[in-house]
């Protein structure tokens, strides 16, 4: 680096600050644990109540990732956000031209930003993951009993962990691409909301979208027409490594 006094690891160090130190983050970050465990319990005790009205096949094709792992669909919405404002509140305050300045080969930046956000989201969902699938077995105990021994079991809670991991890798990525709050929210929650609608026109196509790989990375019992677990992390990879490509063009291109 060129500007005296500016190492990785004080780069590193300031974009953990900046985390650390912001309260919308931190609470948005609340948001996501609360969602994972607090609807892990609460579907699994609805699916207790439909105990007596469930068939017996029904009982047997509980899938243990929809029930304990429920809550991934409001957490990826709240990681999303954390990854979007973790450089959008950045560019939206004028803060960026003076972490530019200090750091003018900018990939740095870039680098320890999704650094920073990637390590700090993997540590606290695989902590709410494994959290909510002990209390909502727990829950389930009465009647189901599942195992992290159980086939695809530990996948899926890991997978939970992973995917919300790329989810905020690729807002931050979108944050520095669209450098628009709303703009790169709006284009992430299509992304997890929208385009997987194309599953129902084109399931060819459906196949190979990130919200596909994020399901087979989730489910224990890959069936039909599903990825196999390693060739979904591999394309949601390519995913986020595109993104991520994306974000360092932009960055090395345009002025701040």
């Amino acid at each position: 680096m060129t500007a005296i006094g500016v190492t990785p690891r004080r780069v590193v160090r300031s974009e953990w600050i900046k985390l650390a130190t912001l309260r919308s983050t931190t609470l948005t970050f609340a948001v996501a644990v609360a969602a994972m465990i607090g609807l892990s319990v609460l579907v699994a005790w609805a699916t207790i109540d439909n105990w007596t009205s469930m068939s017996p096949a029904a009982r047997r094709s509980v899938a243990v990732e929809e029930v304990v792992l429920s809550g991934r669909h409001l957490a990826q919405l709240a990681i999303g956000v954390v990854g979007v404002m973790a450089i959008t509140g950045e560019y939206a305050t004028g803060m960026i031209r003076a972490t530019l300045a200090a750091v003018p080969e900018r990939m740095p930046v870039l680098w320890a930003k999704l650094g920073i956000y990637a390590a700090a989201t993997l540590a606290l969902m695989l902590v709410a993951s494994f959290t909510g699938f002990f209390a909502g077995n727990a829950v389930l105990a009465e009647h189901w009993d599942f195992h992290l021994s159980d086939p695809g079991v530990l996948r899926s809670v890991f997978g939970a962990a992973i995917s919300l991991t790329a989810v905020c890798l690729l807002g931050t990525a979108l944050g520095f691409i669209l450098r628009n709050t709303a703009g790169a929210i709006s284009t992430l929650f299509g992304i997890l909301m929208v385009l997987p609608l194309l599953r129902e026109f084109s399931p060819v196509i459906g196949r190979y979208l990130p919200t596909s790989a994020i399901d087979s990375l989730l489910t224990a019992r890959i069936e039909g027409e599903m990825l196999r677990p390693l060739p979904a992390f591999l394309l949601l990879c390519a995913y986020v490594g595109a993104a991520i490509g994306g974000a360092a063009f932009m960055l090395l291109r345009k002025d701040a």
